[in-house]
């Protein structure tokens, strides 16, 4: 008598966090379904609170309702606490709780937390958790008693709410506002001359942007810039540079017309929010399609790893750009800070460039086509669908139930990755080791 012995096939890494994301995902959809979301007091259709649910579990920032007018308190609590979630990473949400409740991590959990938050290696990982939530709720708190005094003027005891929503929005890189569509404030632009709501907003960006890793190297290591990690290194060279040129070309290009201080602020404003953030100061329907096309750019490029933010990530264009580099000056190795970049790295930065723009040409080509709208339109939505960003040029709302589940698509794939998508469908296959015979083929 034979016995059949199965053995249960384990969960990897990449496939525990694309789980995780959809659960909360789930969640959220089944929360804001529920009369008590709407302020009206009746149902959301699944596909509408499915859309709200996964902009703000992935930190998009999309809307096919005003978050405002059509929300109630317990609605927009919810997508508070989705985008808090999605920001800070849902396994990292999870451990952080574990590790509260006195329960021992694995070393299975702390892989998984290494993947989620993209460390260098799997020591350190719980110390490193536990350094993301106290850093994220220190700067959430710090921001919103920054712009507390400014909201409250406006909008009175409520501006408490608003300087929360805000503040853990702006930092988790979501771009959900409570501002009104109808509203003069809509999204930020009544705030276009404030100093106080512009600063405060662009430095949760920045700071949620640049990586939690990075973060951990500058309170190790203070401003000795030698003894950085070459990733850190990379992230805040590349962030700089993403920041002013942008920056001078808004001020010289698109906002002349504006007063010298309101010019300042609104371009900088603007350079800092399409890497994934999604607020705007400035009507972006007025800009040039020169101005779109760089807005679209940083949107694809996006934060940096192992932060709130999404996109192709900081480290990928560092890594694209040097090998770039190499190929002109006929070099055989990749390198950056006097660090040779290892073949693989390479290959998975060239990988998800084309993972990008192919997924984003392809969702404009099907909502310009289902839709009958301009392709610039539709580009760059879907640029921002897949970027995590939540800039838009107004279309969202109004688009059918196919371009929706596009845009529902692409934000999924932005948030958890294009490489852990890919490896947690091919987790299981076989690794080919044969080499076939080599040939030259031509490219350029």
């Amino acid at each position: 008598m034979s016995v059949l012995i199965h053995k249960k096939k384990k969960l990897t890494s990449f496939q525990i966090i694309i789980l995780g994301f959809s659960c909360v995902i789930l969640l959220g959809t089944i929360l804001l379904i529920l009369p008590i979301s709407n302020r009206e007091g009746t149902a959301t259709s699944f596909l509408d609170a499915l859309f709200t649910s996964t902009s703000a579990v992935c930190v998009t920032g999309l809307v096919v309702h005003d978050t405002a007018t059509y929300w109630s308190a317990f609605g927009q609590l919810v997508i508070l606490l989705l985008i808090q979630i999605g920001g800070m990473g849902v396994i990292t949400v999870v451990a952080s709780l574990a590790m509260v409740s006195g329960r021992k991590i694995s070393l299975m959990q702390r892989s998984t937390m290494q993947e989620a938050i993209a460390a260098p290696k799997v020591g350190g990982i719980v110390r490193l958790t536990g350094f993301i939530v106290k850093v994220t709720l220190l700067i959430e708190l710090l921001g919103a008693v920054l712009m507390a005094p400014v909201f409250c003027r406006d909008f009175g005891i409520r501006g408490l709410w608003m300087a929360l929503f805000h503040s853990v929005s702006a930092f988790c890189n979501a771009g959900f506002d409570l501002m009104g569509t109808k509203s003069a404030f809509s999204s930020l632009t009544g705030y276009a001359e404030n100093p106080v709501i512009n600063l405060t907003i662009m430095f949760l960006i920045i700071v949620g942007g640049i990586g939690f890793l990075t973060w951990d190297d500058i309170g190790t290591n203070k401003l000795h810039l030698h003894k950085y990690r070459m990733q850190s290194k990379v992230i805040l060279c590349t962030t700089a540079v993403l920041l002013l040129i942008p920056a001078i070309y808004f001020f010289f290009y698109e906002f002349t017309a504006l007063d010298t201080g309101e010019r300042i602020l609104s371009s900088l404003f603007q350079a800092v929010t399409p890497r994934t953030a999604g607020f705007n100061t400035m009507d972006l329907t007025s800009l040039s399609d020169p101005g779109k096309l760089i807005i679209m750019a940083l949107m694809l490029i996006g934060g940096s790893p192992g932060s709130t933010a999404g996109g192709m990530k900081t480290t990928t264009v560092a890594v694209l750009s040097a090998t770039a580099l190499a190929s002109f000056r006929r070099e055989d190795q990749v390198h950056l800070f006097d660090r040779r970049i290892d073949d693989d790295i390479v290959k998975n930065a060239v990988t998800i460039l084309l993972m990008y723009l192919a997924l984003s040409l392809a969702g404009g080509l099907i909502i310009s086509i289902s839709e009958g709208l301009p392709m610039m339109d539709c580009l760059f939505e879907t640029v921002s669908a897949v970027g995590t960003v939540g800039l838009s040029l107004g279309i969202t709302p109004s688009l059918g139930t196919l371009s929706r589940i596009v845009l529902i698509l692409l934000m999924f794939f932005g948030r958890v990755g294009g490489l852990t998508l890919i490896f947690a469908t091919l987790s299981g296959a076989r690794k080919n080791t044969a080499r076939f015979p080599q040939e030259k083929i031509t490219v350029g």
